[in-house]
């Protein structure tokens, strides 16, 4: 199984505050975003890479988690790779470079679901939605005299889907649920499906679905409000003009008045997020203007700023 370096994907360095990873990321996920490469199969994996480098160097515990595994396969090479392949399953009993120190990496399904690599699964888990388990947790619900377990499973959808509303197939036991997300569920909503795995004397738990929406490079959520940035050039900042907007719901056409400011935001009503249990009812999309300074300006061009610059003077 080949070793994917995250952090090559990405384009940082091993040291790369947080800061600097999300910077790359979304700088790589704009320009490889299915919606700007229509059709274009090799932009789409990059996407899908991309996405799953963030996933885990994003995140401190999987970014510790990873690193010791690749430092480990890096020591396996030097040391030989021995043939039959470097089997993930036996490092998490032993150290593969000698000893027996025990690494605890938890439940191996109770990870977060989405569209990741064979590398990704064998070290943080199966995708919920193709057919891995649900995962027990802890959690119990009385029953009359006894205590029925309930399931819980972590999964990612995309702001996409939280905004049209979603499914996902989870697999128990050789039974498959398909469950339904709301449109405007949000990273902590749990979605709960009442008496859905069997757990035996004829008795089923309930399914806990827990949401976790992934980051999208066009927008920032804050609560069900979208902000996004916005370019125009010079000449529409100054005299006014149109521009088309990306919104959840496809292209809008946004007025831009004569005089706007570089960091002044237009709001665009109705255009964020559903609210959770009311989808009719929308959050509002902030579109933040960026002016585009020109570069390389004429002898005449410079003659007429001139111009412009004494009679406001």
């Amino acid at each position: 199984m080949e070793y994917k370096d995250y952090y090559k994907i990405l384009g940082v360095a091993r040291s790369a505050s947080k800061e600097d990873i999300k910077r790359a990321y979304r700088e790589l996920a704009k320009k490889t975003h299915p919606d700007r490469n229509p059709g274009n199969k090799k932009a789409e994996e990059q996407f899908k890479e991309i996405n799953e480098a963030y996933q885990v160097l994003s995140d401190p515990e999987k970014r510790s988690r990873y690193d010791q595994l690749g430092e480990s396969y890096t020591q396996w090479q030097q040391g030989g790779a021995p043939a039959g392949g470097f089997q993930w399953e036996d490092w998490f009993t032993t150290n593969p470079s000698g000893g027996n120190v025990r690494v605890d990496v938890g439940d191996l399904n109770d990870i977060l679901g989405g569209d990741f690599s064979e590398f990704f699964r064998r070290i943080f888990g199966g995708a919920p939605d193709i057919g891995a388990p649900s995962t027990r947790r802890a959690t119990t619900r009385r029953n009359g005299r006894t205590q029925v377990p309930a399931f819980q499973q972590d999964v990612t959808i995309s702001l996409t889907e939280a905004y049209q509303g979603t499914t996902r197939q989870i697999q128990f036991d050789g039974h498959r649920i398909e469950v339904k997300i709301p449109p405007g569920a949000k990273t902590g909503t749990k979605v709960r499906v009442a008496k859905a795995i069997p757990t035996g004397a004829g008795q089923k738990g309930d399914l806990y679905l827990d949401i976790h929406v992934a980051d999208d490079p066009r927008f920032e959520v804050k609560g069900d409000d979208l902000h996004t940035e916005v370019e125009i050039d010079l000449y529409t900042a100054v005299l006014g003009g149109e521009v088309t907007v990306q919104t959840l719901s496809g292209k809008v056409v946004l007025s831009i008045p004569a005089g706007i400011q570089p960091g002044q935001s237009i709001r665009l009503a109705g255009r964020g997020l559903p609210r959770l249990n009311s989808p009719t009812d929308k959050g509002d999309l902030f579109a933040r203007i960026k002016v585009r300074i020109p570069h390389n300006l004429t002898q005449r061009q410079k003659e007429l700023f001139q111009e412009l610059k004494r009679g406001s003077s």
